[in-house]
């Protein structure tokens, strides 16, 4: 299997949420982090009620986490252009010159047991956080005929993954997703961990 399976998904759901680019990758969390990292971040505004990865995120970055008392529905701001949009799924709704994070983990409408995509209006943002997500390197190349310049993660999104996503995904738009909000997840800043 090819990773070219990988960009068909990718238009897919690109083109289902009105974005011009999905990268996809392995996990939400992981979509967020290349986002953090390649915008130099160095501070995220966390709801107290969110997934237990998203505060994780501000120790393993090095950058300083403030929590935000937010009622929120779909998706909520991390930055002005980050948007943790894991549970989100409504066809055109991805806002424009932002970085939309989606989650395909198991409990999720389009439930791919694991994976993400980031939504993005550039093709230059498109390139460098696919770069980011393949170890570095131009994910159609084999990496020993490159010379790999830039920083990268094992972040991508396998072939079986996505093809799994593309047999899944005519039922996903035909059927309506659970409403998600604030109140599906505890107060993590009554956790030990973050105290």
């Amino acid at each position: 299997m090819s990773f070219e399976i990988v960009k068909k998904f990718e238009e897919k759901i690109a083109s289902f949420y009105g974005a011009p680019y999905a990268v996809a990758v392995d996990c939400c969390t992981h979509a967020i982090e290349l986002c953090l990292r390649y915008k130099k971040i160095k501070e995220i505004n966390v709801p107290k009620r969110t997934y237990v990865s998203i505060p994780f995120l501000s120790k393993k970055l090095n950058i300083k986490l403030s929590w935000v008392d937010k009622e929120w529905q779909d998706y909520y701001f991390l930055t002005d252009d980050i948007i943790d949009a894991a549970v989100l799924w409504k066809k055109n709704t991805y806002i424009k010159d932002k970085f939309m994070c989606i989650s395909f983990q198991y409990r999720k409408h389009l439930n791919l047991g694991r994976g993400g995509v980031i939504l993005v209006s550039s093709h230059t943002d498109y390139k460098e956080l696919k770069k980011m997500a393949y170890d570095g390197r131009t994910p159609d190349i084999p990496w020993r005929e490159q010379n790999i310049e830039s920083m990268g993660y094992h972040y991508y999104m396998t072939p079986e993954t996505a093809q799994k996503g593309i047999e899944k995904l005519p039922e996903a738009i035909k059927t309506k997703p659970k409403k998600w909000n604030y109140r599906d997840w505890p107060d993590l800043t009554k956790m030990k961990i973050f105290s």
